[in-house]
């Protein structure tokens, strides 16, 4: 994460996330850089369909795709970008081994990923499945995947 922190400094790229599963870990990976604070807005952890509504998600696409779809990552997104005037905005939902009695629906070790670039209104969807038998392989696993996204779009 070192490299995309320089690179959004370098280009005074801000940066926000709206993360479900992933429970923070995405806005650690970026905080625990030096110098992220001149770049980071804000990060939100909504783990309830509650917050990603009060947050600007739209309820209808949630009804509609479950919370778990490449639609609702990329509300998150583009919410998390405008709500916090960031050109960048990341969102990610999706299930890390375990069934959600909140929300029944969608499959198991499957995680959406939207980055939302404001700067050409562009989205960058992205559904990995998980391969690790623990969240916190699975966690990591989805930060290297943002990572990844990151650095295609602004190098």
């Amino acid at each position: 994460m070192q490299e995309v922190v320089n690179i959004l400094i370098d280009k005074k790229i801000t940066i926000s996330v709206m993360e479900s599963c992933t429970g923070g870990s995405m806005a650690n990976s970026i905080t625990n850089i030096p110098g992220a604070s001149e770049i980071f807005n804000f990060g939100a952890v909504t783990y309830s369909n509650e917050y990603k509504i009060k947050l600007g998600v739209d309820k209808e696409l949630i009804n509609k795709y479950t919370v778990y779809s490449s639609e609702v990552a990329r509300d998150m997104a583009k919410k998390i970008s405008d709500y916090t005037n960031s050109m960048i905005g990341i969102g990610i939902t999706g299930k890390l081994n375990k069934p959600d009695p909140n929300n029944p629906y969608g499959e198991d070790n499957i995680v959406y990923i939207n980055i939302y670039d404001k700067r050409n209104d562009n989205n960058y969807p992205k559904t990995i499945v998980l391969e690790h038998d623990n969240r916190i392989d699975n966690k990591n696993q989805v930060i290297e995947e943002v990572k990844d996204i990151l650095l295609s779009i602004i190098k």
